[in-house]
């Protein structure tokens, strides 16, 4: 029972923090070591219940993902075209996770490195709130994600990288990245949550299938609880958030990363 109380916590966790800009992959090394859930099992955990969380943008999104699978003249992202503008998403970090995955879990899994990330991102999207053209919606360049280029795409992909510093956050370094090249906020979240589908995806698998040695049956209704759970959270977390973006800036979560930064810092050192 007490497995099953940590992998529910976890999975809340999870779903509510994966697409806010606020450190999915942070808030779980920091949960995971007030749990004393910690190791190479916690850590592969921690990446597979991610895939709850991508199961919900899949079935929110579900109509622009089917659209991928034919070309529609009309609809410049779908077919082969948004497939395309979600692969240069997803290859600069894609490339630099797998050459720095081993430094990365050995030196940066931990509550310190994660409250520096915390705190480095923060300031991050507070630069953005102020200085991005997109800050102003009559100057932002993109509105729509049938108007994303390869270019912009592959600008965002990487600012993507900045995420691979546990703690940053993978939605902060999208959607921030697209807003200061100059999407519209709306759309700088929308895409974030769409280009979030393949690397997370790509990343939870490779993972799982480097590791699976690790596990045993008996682990299976373990991972089954925070799966779930982080599925029903993320739904409701993404659905929220979808309705707020439109009318609030990203302040809020920028000053909440600076107030559990030195927190998490001083309860660690």
């Amino acid at each position: 029972m007490t497995e099953l109380f940590s992998a529910v916590i976890l999975g809340i966790i999870e779903g509510l923090t994966e697409f806010l800009p606020v450190s999915s992959s942070g808030h779980l090394i920091i949960a995971g070591h007030l749990l004393d859930y910690t190791g190479p099992k916690a850590e592969v955990f921690e990446v597979f219940i991610q895939l709850g969380a991508i199961l919900a943008v899949v079935i929110l999104y579900l109509n622009r993902f089917l659209g991928l699978l034919k070309n529609t003249p009309e609809i410049p992202f779908s077919g082969m075209r948004g497939l395309w503008m979600l692969f240069l998403t997803s290859l600069p970090a894609s490339i630099l996770g797998l050459l720095l995955s081993g430094y990365i879990k050995t030196y940066l899994f931990n509550p310190v490195t994660v409250s520096f990330a915390l705190a480095v991102g923060a300031v991050f999207i507070l630069f953005v709130e102020k200085y991005a053209p997109a800050h102003d919606l009559e100057k932002a360049t993109f509105h729509t994600l049938d108007e994303v280029t390869p270019k912009l795409a592959f600008g965002i992909g990487c600012f993507q990288c900045l995420a691979l510093w546990p703690g940053f956050s993978r939605s902060a370094a999208t959607i921030m990245g697209g807003m200061l090249l100059g999407a519209r906020r709306t759309l700088a979240a929308e895409y974030s949550f769409l280009a979030a589908v393949p690397i997370m995806f790509a990343a939870t698998g490779y993972d799982v299938l480097k590791n699976y040695q690790l596990f045993t049956t008996a682990d299976i209704p373990f991972f089954a609880v925070g799966f779930i759970v982080s599925f029903l959270s993320a739904l409701i977390a993404v659905k929220t958030f979808i309705t707020l973006v439109g009318k609030m800036t990203f302040r809020p979560f920028a000053w909440y990363r600076l107030i559990i930064a030195p927190l998490v810092y001083l309860f660690w050192t």
